[in-house]
């Protein structure tokens, strides 16, 4: 089959648009040859629960799914009782695009903190936790993400000060890690250091904005914290039949750290498309654009002069995060190149001296 598509193309809307790594593919075609038992009775599945061992410590347990919003709907579903509510940041995935998932097949509320960096504080929680009787949900765990969605991120010592308030106030702690890669990658740290180390409970680690084709995993870090998640994961249509291919992708991504290259690189081209911004705004080769966000990972938040973005997406898609104000998202993958970015760069301040 030729590609349908034009391959030559490269876009900032999001990493979702990124196509596999070579390596993911390959894994793919490795585990096709011959039968393997089902619903992740299959080599490729243990080899995963291996892996999630030697990176995160003996305990953890690996549920495939397809999707970051199947991982976080059954994740949060197993850590709450029928009457349970989630306190998690207005700005969380979970709240804002998930088409109102956690709460038709979750069955759960979520409980939205307005935060300006998309991110939630003890004090939050504090404020947010507590029952109020029958009329109303009750927390029972809290859902931060990592990065988030306003590519903003969580040092270690947040994320434990967020989760020794959460268990102090008998919540749980789930991690939203569809970007965990760009977060590990920012903060230099090895991944059990900012999540099972300081209290995460239950992580639901990405790989589709990675380099995978609809593959994530719930990784149970806390096996307290969870109820029946087995039995949820079927439920919620996210038990795959031929489990050995969703497996096999995560496999290849831990295998050599490629998941952490992916995040690495990605950040990589965050940073030099800001830096070519910056310097271009320096010299008056770019005007009028400002950054609503700090670069942190390989998302990028800024304010175009009007009709600039539109101009712009004559060649580069990339989608209003505001349209009121004109902030704009940038966001770099695993395959972002550095003549992408310099041709993106070039765009901008062509269209924006064209002003």
């Amino acid at each position: 089959m030729d590609p349908l598509h034009d391959p030559s193309r490269r876009h900032f809307a999001s990493d979702n648009y990124a196509g596999a790594h070579p390596e993911v593919i390959a894994a793919i075609a490795a585990a096709n040859g011959g039968h393997a038992v089902s619903y992740g009775e299959d080599p490729y599945t243990a080899r995963l629960q291996e892996q999630f061992a030697e990176l995160l410590g003996e305990g953890v347990e690996a549920f495939p799914v397809f999707n970051g919003t199947g991982a976080n709907v059954v994740a949060l579903q197993s850590m709450l009782t029928r009457w349970g509510a989630v306190i998690a940041p207005a700005a969380a995935h979970i709240n804002t695009d998930e088409g109102g998932a956690p709460e038709k097949v979750g069955g759960f509320k979520i409980v939205p903190v307005a935060t300006p960096d998309a991110k939630l504080t003890p004090e939050a929680i504090r404020s947010f936790a507590g029952s109020r009787g029958v009329h109303q949900a009750v927390p029972q765990a809290v859902s931060i993400t990592q990065s988030t969605e306003l590519g903003t991120l969580y040092t270690v010592a947040e994320i434990a000060a967020i989760a020794d308030t959460a268990h102090a106030l008998g919540l749980k702690v789930h991690m939203d890690g569809a970007r965990i890669a760009n977060a590990a990658a920012a903060l230099g740290a090895p991944l059990p250091a900012f999540t099972r180390d300081v209290g995460v409970d239950v992580l639901s680690f990405g790989g589709t904005k990675n380099g995978a084709i609809g593959a994530e995993a719930i990784v149970v870090l806390n096996p307290d914290a969870v109820d029946g998640i087995d039995f949820l994961r079927k439920s919620a249509m996210q038990l795959a039949s031929k489990m050995r291919f969703v497996s096999a992708q995560l496999v290849a991504l831990l295998t050599d750290d490629l998941w952490l290259r992916g995040g690495a690189h990605a950040n990589a081209m965050a940073a030099r498309l800001r830096s070519g911004i910056e310097s271009g705004l320096a010299d008056a080769s770019i005007r009028g654009v400002s950054f609503t966000q700090p670069t942190q990972t390989n998302g990028i938040f800024a304010i175009l002069p009007p009709g600039v973005a539109d101009r712009l997406r004559e060649r580069f898609r990339f989608y209003d995060w505001n349209e009121a104000t004109g902030e704009v998202r940038w966001l770099t993958s695993w395959d972002t190149a550095e003549a992408d970015v310099d041709a993106f760069v070039a765009a901008i301040a062509a269209e924006t001296r064209a002003d």
